[in-house]
């Protein structure tokens, strides 16, 4: 296989992670200004506007929202894998700060209430996302805070401060050097704190500080054996040692939502409090798959509005207890990194309750299933090189895994937002390496479940190191020898599957054949932003319906694909 190494341009994106990983080995905290240069010189294609004097909006967009809200209070960001780590280095009352959540980014972090957060990382992943978005986000700042220093820039945040009518939208957007439209944006991204937060801005310049504690690969490890040691206690007295296991990285709703039947059943109570809740997002996504109903599937708006439907106590309670029933246990991630897990015993569930998409047979068929001793692993997929992690030990005590299936967003270079990608060459930035693989996926598995969007198989996957550490030209790099989806999790999980299947460590910038592997390996990425025009996203939140079809159809094709598995493998054992 000619190959093409991905070097041209991405030196000076080598420069400034070498750069933040020896400040970071510093026993104190360091000041951020000091990588404001290395990250405009890196050109980086989600920071486009770095350089000019006005904001980029874009940017912003982007990191608000996979930040906690306290950030506009905070000085000092602390990254530790554990609360023992924490402890060690003086945070003794971490556990007891308040929990911060960032919209779109699932990360533990703990506010102290007086300008320091605490933010628990699974592996270095976490540090490559986390240090460029906090720079970006102090860079955008100071560009605000010059901006609203002028007496005329009082008076517009003032105005719209008492009045965001469109003349008053308009007026602060010209201050700002920003489109209404971006300035709207923002508006979505901060929400009820964009007012605070400017005159927060005009008060005063960002100066952040960082400090990493035992920044080591050993601590990782035990970041991610606490992690696992939970989940194992959590599901006792259900044990997957001895059991056959199929192992998903997706999210924590899509599977239990089609397996369990509750948003089925509970379909009138939905739609009723879709109506009365007030939610003017929801009613109109509701309203808009009334209009199309040829076009849509009335289940997948069920399991979107269940989410919010979920924030009602009492059927919360009953949502557990239903899930408890059919066999699905969830397991959240009480102390260190944040990645919940299910676990759920094939025998348990009941398949006159399911989504009838993912039904193989018919019902006598599906009934089999009973026979089964084989469990679903379904974890919410980790960010990086924790999928390395994650996988390497799981597969230490799962001695019997049929097959590995990643669900997951990527950027494309190629498809339309929503649409789904299948690949079978993954380039891994982190190994160097290049893997081959049988990808037990084609496109015929999942387009019966798209109407809005198309599937492109055959593909080439890049696991980049970070959302931030790209630019135009080592895009282009990459787009010229083929490599069209931009992802972070499927190299990282392919180097676990090479130390599952030979007895040796991962290797470092080789051709690896895992055409040998001995279970499904199963990769769907579904295009949520299109770097190449830039803006196309499926937002920085929750997803609304043109993200939750790829998410259910890619979802139906691997439970699908897992329970024509298993009811083979029965009739074999037979």
């Amino acid at each position: 296989m000619d190959r093409t190494m991905p070097k041209t341009g991405s030196e000076e994106i080598a420069l400034y992670i070498r750069t933040y990983y020896s400040l970071l080995r510093s026993s104190h905290a360091v000041h951020l200004d000091v990588l404001v240069e290395t990250h405009l010189a890196m050109n980086s294609s989600l920071h486009a506007g770095a350089r000019q004097p006005t904001p980029d909006a874009f940017a912003l967009n982007y990191v608000v929202p996979r930040l906690p809200p306290c950030m506009a209070d905070v000085d000092l960001v602390v990254m530790g894998q554990t609360d023992r780590v924490f402890r060690e280095y003086g945070y003794s009352d971490v556990e007891n700060w308040e929990p911060v959540m960032a919209p779109a980014r699932r990360r533990r972090v703990m506010y102290d209430g007086e300008g320091t957060v605490a933010t628990y990382i699974a592996s270095r992943s976490d540090i490559d996302d986390l240090i460029p978005m906090l720079v970006t986000y102090q860079i955008e700042w100071n560009k605000l805070h010059y901006l609203l220093q002028t007496v005329a820039a009082q008076a517009s945040l003032a105005a719209y401060s008492a009045d965001t009518t469109l003349a008053r939208t308009a007026d602060l957007s010209r201050v700002l050097g920003i489109s209404a439209d971006e300035l709207g944006r923002l508006q979505e991204a901060w929400g009820k704190n964009l007012i605070p937060t400017l005159r927060k801005i005009a008060k005063g310049t960002k100066r952040l500080s960082v400090r990493l504690l035992a920044g080591t690969y050993i601590n990782y490890q035990r970041a991610t054996s606490d992690w696992w040691a939970n989940v194992r206690q959590q599901i006792d007295p259900v044990s997957i040692q001895d059991r056959p296991v199929y192992f998903i990285s997706s999210n924590i709703h899509a599977v239990p939502n089609l397996l369990s039947g509750f948003a089925l059943r509970e379909e009138d109570a939905i739609l009723e409090f879709v109506e009365r809740a007030g939610d003017r997002g929801l009613k109109a996504e509701y309203d808009y798959v009334r209009v199309r109903d040829e076009l849509n599937n009335k289940n997948n708006f069920l399991y979107y509005a269940l989410r919010r439907y979920l924030s009602q106590p009492a059927v919360a309670a009953r949502h557990h207890d239903d899930h408890r029933q059919k066999g699905i246990i969830h397991v959240p991630s009480l102390h260190g990194f944040d990645i919940e897990a299910q676990v759920i015993e094939l025998n348990k569930l009941d398949p006159s309750s399911m989504d009838l998409r993912i039904l193989c047979g018919n019902e006598q068929y599906m009934a089999r299933l009973a026979e089964s001793d084989a469990v679903i692993v379904n974890i919410d997929y980790p960010l990086g090189m924790a999928a390395y992690h994650v996988m390497a030990k799981i597969s230490q005590y799962a001695d019997r895994i049929q097959g590995l299936y990643v669900i997951g967003k990527a950027a494309t270079l190629n498809a339309r937002v929503g649409d789904v990608m299948i690949a079978n060459v993954v380039y891994d930035e982190h190994s160097e390496n290049s893997y081959l693989f049988g990808n037990c996926f084609t496109a015929s598995d999942v387009i019966p479940y798209l109407t809005l969007t198309s599937v492109l198989d055959n593909q080439k996957v890049v696991s980049a190191l970070g959302t931030f550490l790209q630019n135009v030209q080592y895009m282009d790099v990459f787009y010229r020898e083929g490599y069209s989806v931009v992802e972070m999790e499927a190299g990282p999980y392919l180097s676990a599957v090479y130390e599952m299947v030979r007895a040796q460590r991962h290797p470092v910038n080789e051709i690896v054949n895992l055409y040998i592997a001995p279970f499904d390996i199963g990769f769907l990425h579904y295009a949520s932003d299109t770097p190449r025009s830039r803006g196309r996203t499926l937002g920085a939140g929750s997803l609304s319906y043109q993200g939750a079809e790829p998410t259910y159809a890619t979802t139906i094709a691997t439970l699908r694909r897992i329970f024509t598995k298993e009811l083979q493998r029965l009739a074999a054992e037979k």
